[in-house]
């Protein structure tokens, strides 16, 4: 079974994963000091979700949450991150990116420890903070563990260049356990220039080929010898005369028409696998707004980076884990390639459009979703715990709009929010909003209905959605259907005030509600071929 955790990584990693579990991990952590790197969800006006800053607000400045997890560092066993991080706070003193990195710190050290020694981490970050998070994965993982940085040309250099180049890469910082990890090479997509190097046919079916040496980059003096009247290269052969043989048996040798030529051998372009891949990849471009794949997150990255970076250090079967697991890009290539996976995010709209890309994408997908009601009754034990402890509330909130993949209104803020729990935004080149009231109380009525329908009305919004807890009564149903249609050019009319039970939104999730039509930010997901069968996972 598959896990999916909302919650803080640090606390899941501590309290959920054991030692050693893990084969492989990626982690693209959010950071930048005007809280706009890696954010998930944007409003209409392409502002950032207030709600998702909220959540990794501690990280982002100095306060007792980053003195708390600096202590936790300087404190434990790791004696060299310690070391390095009293270094660098000694060096940056306490601002904004030292939180960052003390949060970063605390969590690396426990990432090491839930890696099989033959596991490897990949860090995706850009270059605002790369250098530092560098250096603190050499005084976790150890220095002589380093194997890479990967760049990734994301973009084509564009913008305004006139004080210094565009940046137009983010860097992967790869780092394994121990001297041994699992790798195998990397390849570059196939293309155009690629495949234009075999132009050779023999019209035998198996389409086109060129042809590569086979002598020997050094010197291999029991791989000289004579093959068909054909004398060695000066180093000998690349091949043993039994695989010369087996070679020429399957018509894979070409045999040189002049004297003094070399044999060499046919590499057919369907049996390639590509140019072999170093550090610099720039074969894979970002997803384009018209690519089938993009759902509309703004720093989504493509499956096929995640496929390449899962290939390379992972098998089928083996346990993939993200703890900052975003709009879930590495737990669905994990699914894919027949991964088991672990996926991690603190924000409940994350949570929610996982569990929606997961059952979109793949047919009897299965997993376990932990921190989150999983029925009807767990829905009503969170609404009791947030009748007796209003922060509590705000999380079955949070929890509640993720069902219909509504974002958390007044920012995500806690105080007075005007009657707007959360909106949804909606249409195609015309925007619409639907306002989302959430009631987790018993005394639900009327008067609630004809409070959302005024607020909609001051508002200017289109849609009003009632996601209660309890069953509507007859007058409500009568009172929400008083309001009439709401009509979106180009699209069918749907009912103005809706009521959405909290069972059917756990049940149907957004197509509990009725819109013209969804935004980019809200695609279905593109159905893809699951992965190999997926074994028992014991965490």
């Amino acid at each position: 079974m598959n896990h999916l955790y909302y919650g803080d990584n640090l606390r899941v990693l501590r309290d959920s994963i054991r030692d050693a579990s893990v084969d492989l991990i990626y982690l693209d952590p959010p950071f930048n000091s005007n809280a706009s790197y890696n954010v998930l969800f944007k409003g209409p006006a392409g502002t950032d979700s207030a709600a998702q800053i909220e959540a990794f607000d501690d990280t982002w400045h100095w306060n007792d949450s980053a003195e708390e997890a600096f202590g936790d560092v300087v404190r434990g066993r790791n004696a060299a991150a310690a070391t390095m991080l009293r270094a660098i706070r000694a060096f940056l003193g306490d601002n904004d990116m030292m939180a960052y990195l003390a949060m970063m710190a605390v969590r690396l050290i426990e990432l090491h420890r839930v890696l099989k020694p033959t596991g490897s981490l990949y860090l995706h970050c850009d270059p605002t903070a790369s250098h530092y998070l560098k250096v603190l994965l050499d005084a976790v993982f150890g220095a002589t563990n380093f194997r890479n940085e990967i760049i990734w040309q994301r973009a084509i250099a564009k913008g305004d260049a006139r004080t210094k180049l565009a940046w137009n890469h983010d860097v992967v910082l790869c780092s394994s356990k121990g001297p041994n990890p699992l790798f195998r090479p990397i390849y570059a997509l196939k293309d155009d220039d690629y495949e234009s190097r075999f132009t050779l046919d023999d019209g035998d079916g198996r389409g086109r080929y060129r042809l590569a040496p086979l002598d020997s980059p050094n010197p291999r003096p029991n791989l000289t010898y004579e093959y068909k009247g054909h004398q060695p290269p000066t180093k000998g052969w690349r091949v043993s005369r039994e695989l010369m043989e087996k070679l020429d048996a399957d018509g894979r040798l070409a045999f040189p028409s002049k004297a003094g030529g070399r044999i060499a051998k046919k590499h057919y372009v369907d049996e390639q696998e590509g140019r072999k891949l170093g550090d610099v990849w720039t074969d894979l471009p970002p997803l384009q707004a018209i690519s089938a794949e993009r759902l509309g997150y703004p720093t989504q990255k493509p499956v096929a980076l995640l496929e390449r970076i899962l290939n390379a250090s992972s098998n089928p079967g083996d346990v993939v884990l993200d703890p900052f697991c975003g709009c879930g890009t590495t737990v669905h290539a994990a699914q894919k390639l027949g991964r088991q996976w672990v996926g991690i995010d603190v924000t409940h709209l994350a949570i929610g459009l996982i569990e929606k890309r997961l059952r979109d994408a793949f047919e009897g997908v299965a997993f376990k979703t932990h921190g989150v009601p999983q029925d009807i009754e767990g829905a009503r034990n969170m609404a009791a715990r947030g009748r007796e402890d209003k922060n509590y509330y705000f999380e079955f909130e949070k929890w509640a709009l993720s069902l219909i993949a509504a974002q958390p209104g007044n920012l995500g803020k806690k105080g007075a929010d005007k009657g707007i729990d959360g909106n949804i935004f909606f249409g195609a080149k015309t925007e619409g909003r639907a306002i989302v009231s959430v009631k987790a109380g018993d005394n639900v009525g009327v008067a609630m209905i004809r409070d959302l329908r005024g607020v909609i009305e001051r508002e200017g919004a289109d849609i009003g959605i009632f996601l209660t807890l309890t069953e509507p009564s007859r007058p409500m149903m009568t009172e929400a259907a008083g309001a009439g249609q709401a009509q979106v050019r180009g699209f069918g009319a749907v009912p103005r005030i809706q009521i959405v039970t909290i069972d059917a939104a756990m049940r149907l999730r957004d197509r509990a509600v009725r819109l013209p039509a969804r935004l980019e930010s809200l695609k279905r997901a593109v159905r893809e071929e699951d992965g190999t069968r997926q074994q028992a996972m014991d965490l």
